[in-house]
């Protein structure tokens, strides 16, 4: 007999974590549907946009009551009669947004993000549309497997998702700081043969960056210029390739400083705030560049991103500090409180 009840937690409001999130011993698990697929959770992790969605910040498709949390990794426990994708014990991950399936996104695909217009994954059982998830990488456990889903696309995307400049072996990428999106950029541009450089406010990550990869890195605190800096650092002074922009308003200005005619930005967050100097449109053209807005990527970015995952043996990088079910409060404070390195990680069972 199929499990009746789960363990989860819901966005119950817009007033923070403490308040805004609540747990439940005994949910019911949704019915399975003729294309559904059961998955047993084993680990989650949670990102900044878990942190906006209970402040009411996030800019997106969102419902209150929803399950929290995009990105997870589990087995499969049932499936429907009509599925062909999966069957009961495969391993498999969930794809952030569940419309998402092959090139650019529609509306209603960017209204299909779990833990935000849709059930999300910080729960012991889910049921999805077998469209929604896709195959753990073989290399990976699953604590490193649910780091996927969003962060990692994110940064495949950045590099891989426009055909035309897509990441080539020689680029120079820029990455900055040291969370999930930042580290996957650097791991997947290592891969491919490209030169990276790599930011922090922390002495003590330096090392590590390096450690995994980073062929430079800058201390933005100690140099204000640091976007010139990384510009010096290239062939000819001519600037980077590839600048993953995770920053926002407050960081625009010294990536375009360090960017290479031509080259491209991919804005992806916005962790100094929504507010601030920021650039014009005429910086485009004045840099003969393209700037583009990353919202995650398809299911097919996905699949691709995970060839590369497994051809290459990369590992995501895990904080060491890792939460259990009944620590997500916890888990959202320690990544509100920026002494992470990597991803931070529910372990589910």
């Amino acid at each position: 007999m199929l499990p009746r009840t789960t363990k989860q937690w819901t966005i119950e409001g817009h007033e923070g974590w403490d308040q805004s999130l609540k747990f439940s011993e005994n949910a019911v698990v949704q019915d399975i549907g003729d294309h559904d697929v059961l998955v047993r959770f084993h680990a989650a992790s949670v990102n900044y946009r878990d942190l906006i969605m209970v402040k009411g910040l996030y800019k997106y498709a969102q419902n209150l009551g929803v399950v929290a949390g995009s990105e997870g990794a589990g087995a499969v426990e049932a499936v429907g009669p009509q599925v062909t994708r999966f069957k009961p014990g495969d391993n498999v991950v969930t794809n952030f947004h569940q419309g998402h399936i092959y090139g650019a996104p529609d509306m209603a695909a960017l209204c299909s993000g779990l833990g935000g217009a849709l059930d999300g994954v910080i729960r012991e059982l889910g049921v999805f549309n077998e469209q929604g998830l896709v195959r753990m990488p073989r290399n990976l456990n699953f604590l490193e497997a649910s780091t996927l889903s969003c962060s990692a696309v994110t940064a495949w995307n950045s590099l891989y998702g426009l055909e035309s400049k897509a990441l080539k072996a020689g680029d120079w990428v820029l990455v900055q700081g040291s969370g999930g999106v930042s580290i996957f950029g650097l791991q997947f541009a290592k891969a491919a043969g490209a030169k990276v450089i790599a930011t922090t406010s922390s002495p003590e990550k330096v090392e590590r960056l390096k450690k995994l990869g980073a062929d430079h890195v800058i201390n933005y605190k100690e140099d204000e210029k640091w976007g010139e800096t990384a510009k010096s650092l290239t062939p000819n002074q001519e600037g980077v390739n590839h600048i993953l922009e995770v920053g926002g308003p407050a960081t625009i200005a010294q990536a375009f400083k360090a960017l290479k005619l031509d080259g491209n930005i991919s804005i992806i967050g916005f962790l100094t705030g929504y507010t601030g100097d920021g650039q014009s449109f005429l910086d485009c053209l004045t840099h003969y560049c393209t700037v583009r807005g990353i919202i995650v990527g398809s299911r097919a970015h996905f699949e691709d991103m995970n060839k590369c995952i497994e051809a290459n043996d990369i590992h995501p990088v895990i904080d060491q500090k890792i939460f259990s079910l009944e620590e997500v409060k916890e888990a959202y404070q320690y990544l509100s409180d920026q002494q992470f390195f990597g991803k931070v990680v529910i372990k589910i069972d």
